[in-house]
């Protein structure tokens, strides 16, 4: 949860507008190292708060929750997904692909994901919501780059199976854990407590991971596996 949820002063590190950036980026982090030490103070915080030792955690509203609650299960599941694209961008790096840009910045886009699912609106200020909005742009640039590369992509006529190569695998991998991101997300969305456009983000980019996955495996000229019944 420490990717999520944390202290309303320390919220800025992980809030972003939800645009995505326009440079591509190999290695170099999209989310730069912040410090939150005030002038002259020179303490290291430490990684622990002993806040959730009973079961309970926060909410960026301030809510204390079981830790089993919907929400944090949701938060959970986009922390998950968010390291399931990082193991396969290590992948596709490897193999020179030049869409792991793309994954980068869905990584960042994944933390705000986080900081509006943090942010119930029924608990939520207006200063709250404003910090945490999350906007459409996400969703249309998924859907631009799903289009250029079905362009390039023979025609899907069988059914495959997650396979294409270790970068496509683990593309496919993260694509499984996306879909129960956006499950859990779904209720959620459904009651009003986060923005739609979280959901339909979510759903798209389980498109989206589909596509790249076949793509890479096409690019390194792997084979896919096709779906044939067992005899």
């Amino acid at each position: 949860m420490t990717l999520f949820i944390i202290k309303p002063a320390h919220l800025r590190c992980v809030v972003w507008t939800g645009r995505l950036l326009a440079e591509p980026r190999t290695r170099r982090t999209l989310c730069p190292h912040r410090s939150y030490s005030t002038e002259g103070d020179m303490k290291i915080p430490k990684i622990y708060t002993k806040t959730g030792d009973k079961g309970f955690s926060s909410t960026y509203t301030g809510e204390r929750r079981p830790k089993e609650d919907h929400i944090f299960q949701a938060l959970g599941n986009a922390d998950e997904l968010s390291s399931a694209i990082g193991l396969a961008r290590e992948f596709c790096l490897d193999k020179g692909h030049t869409f792991t840009y793309q994954l980068d910045k869905i990584q960042c886009i994944l933390q705000d994901v986080g900081s509006n699912i943090a942010t119930p609106r029924s608990s939520a200020r207006e200063s709250h919501t404003k910090k945490t909005q999350f906007t459409a742009q996400p969703i249309t640039d998924l859907e631009t780059w799903i289009d250029n590369f079905t362009k390039e992509l023979p025609p899907l006529t069988n059914f495959i199976l997650p396979s294409g190569g270790k970068s496509s695998a683990a593309l496919h991998l993260a694509r499984t854990v996306c879909r129960r991101a956006e499950r859990s997300v779904a209720p959620i969305v459904r009651s009003g407590e986060a923005d739609p456009d979280v959901a339909k983000f979510l759903n798209r980019l389980s498109d989206y991971l589909f596509t790249v996955a076949r793509y890479a495996a096409m690019k390194e000229g792997s084979e896919e596996t096709i779906y044939k019944r067992p005899e």
